[in-house]
Formats: structure tokens, sequence, C-alpha cells
């Protein structure tokens, strides 16, 4: 299974995905009650090097989280939605912490999921809003030379 495959499995077990349609990989409409994920990159945050040349990598994943959400003009719709958006984001620390989100280094018990700045997007003229929030996995690489 590739990152993302794990990443978007992953996060279709979350409640609030209960809610959501549809959820695609890099595509995004206007639908209410859709999202998208989309790979946002690779960033090296360390290396460290031995003797031999092993090389241990800090590294961090990232993606973004786009989602469309109904939304009316009302209090109770917004308040709603920013909700949706904070519990989502609760559940990714939760599952974090518990070691039940996806694994992509050679220390599972010092990975660490993060779901950050979520925030209204975009306001959609068709009584829609796009949310997004960043999903961040930080994990170490060791690579051995033969």
């Amino acid at each position: 299974m590739t990152d993302l495959e794990k990443i978007k499995s992953w996060l279709l077990t979350c409640p609030e995905t209960e809610r959501l349609q549809g959820f695609r990989v890099d595509y995004l409409t206007r639908d209410p009650e859709t999202g998208s994920i989309r790979p946002s990159g690779l960033v090296e945050l360390s290396r460290t090097e031995d003797i031999l040349g092993n090389a241990t990598v800090e590294n961090q994943l990232n993606f973004g989280l786009y989602y469309v959400l109904s939304k009316s003009d009302d209090e109770a719709s917004v308040q709603d939605n920013a909700q949706w958006v904070l519990n989502l984001q609760q559940w990714v620390q939760k599952q974090s912490i518990q070691h039940f989100a996806p694994t992509f280094g050679d220390d599972p018990r010092k990975e660490r999921m993060t779901a950050h700045s979520g925030a209204l997007y975009a306001e959609n003229e068709d009584g829609t809003a796009t949310y997004l929030v960043q999903l961040t996995a930080n994990y170490t690489k060791i690579y051995e030379v033969n």
C-alpha cells in the first residue's frame, strides 16, 4: 500500500468523514459533503551520518485535506462546520497518541501525526464552503550502507 493509500483509508475511518459523500485524491468538486487529499511534499528536517555512512533522517510528510461542506447564512451552519473541522483535528491527535495513525518510518513508536491550521479556505456562491486542514506526519528513516 502506498503512503497516499494508507493516509486515505485511515482518514475514512474518522467518524467525521461519515458525512462525506465522496473523498478523492487530488481532485475536488464543489459538490457538498465531498473531500480531497492532496500531497504537498516531503521535507527532510535533519540528517545525521555515522562513521560508516549509515544515515538517520528525520522526515515530514505533508498533505492538504480539503472539504466542501454545505453552508447557509445561519450561525448554526457556520458553527457546525467549524466544529466539524475541530473534531477532525482532535481525532487525528488522539489517533496519533494511541498509535492508530499510519506509520511511514523505521521507529513507529516515535512517529507523530498532526492535523493543524484548519480554516475556511473559500466560500462558494452555490451555498458551500471549502475548508482546508494541513496534515503532517513526522517520522524517522534509517538508511544503512551495505
